[in-house]
């Protein structure tokens, strides 16, 4: 039983990280096997892409804040807010300053809050803002594009504060989610037969369905409070 569990387990990794049916049809196809070499560098590239989306965030509000920063140290020179805006966007990291507008005929800032649509660029729409009051009225756009990026600076270190707080709690109910497998082993190798009642019989398929839902429903749960608090107020 210990061995079946194991290889449940191995199954549903391979699932998650294996490569894609169709990468797979297409190698065929092309009369190459991929081997175990292939098969654990596309599970690694699979990782490394999802940790690029939830990092996607973070790389958005840090990058806003140095954007903010640059242009305030380039108005401070004397250059005009568009001149400011494109050196400041030269400087950035090159994943965050292609997707930023550079070119056009309308202004940046009207560009701008389209772009804050993305997850963790919210601060754009501020920066915009700004942009427009400064354009339209006058006034020290330097002086304001500083004050922005404390406060950008001051929530994001509220934010990453919170996250460290959270890891805790994050990683508990992770651990208690995963304990029903640990209880299958266990009671496999005690002799018990946990898997033939779970799927043999009328009453351990109602606890099975009810212990996968409750366990579902507290990842969800938990994942909502983190979230809840996670949102700066």
């Amino acid at each position: 039983m210990i061995v079946l569990v194991m290889i449940c387990m191995a199954a549903a990794a391979w699932t998650l990280l294996g490569p894609r049916p169709a990468v797979l049809r297409l190698a065929r196809t092309l009369g190459h096997e991929p081997g175990f070499g292939e098969f654990a560098e596309a599970a690694r590239a699979r990782v490394a892409a999802v940790r690029d989306r939830r990092r996607e965030p973070e790389r958005w509000r840090a990058a806003v804040i140095e954007l903010c920063d640059a242009m305030a140290a380039e108005l401070t020179v004397g250059r005009t807010p568009g001149d400011a805006y494109a050196a400041a966007v030269a400087g950035l990291d090159p994943c965050v300053a292609r997707r930023l507008p550079t070119s056009g005929s309308d202004p940046p800032f009207a560009r701008l809050e389209r772009v804050a649509a993305s997850p963790g660029a919210e601060g754009l729409r501020l920066l915009a803002a700004c942009w427009r009051i400064g354009a339209e009225r006058g006034g020290t756009l330097g002086s304001v594009l500083d004050g922005l990026a404390k406060a950008l600076r001051d929530e994001l270190a509220q934010r990453r504060e919170v996250a460290t707080q959270l890891a805790g709690p994050r990683a508990t109910a992770r651990l208690l989610a995963a304990l029903p497998l640990l209880g299958l082993a266990m009671a496999a190798g005690m002799g018990a037969d946990p898997l033939g009642f779970l799927f043999g019989s009328l009453p351990g398929g109602a606890c099975l369905v009810l212990g996968v839902s409750l366990d579902a429903a507290g990842l969800w749960w938990t994942r909502r409070l983190a979230r809840g608090a996670e949102e700066v107020r």
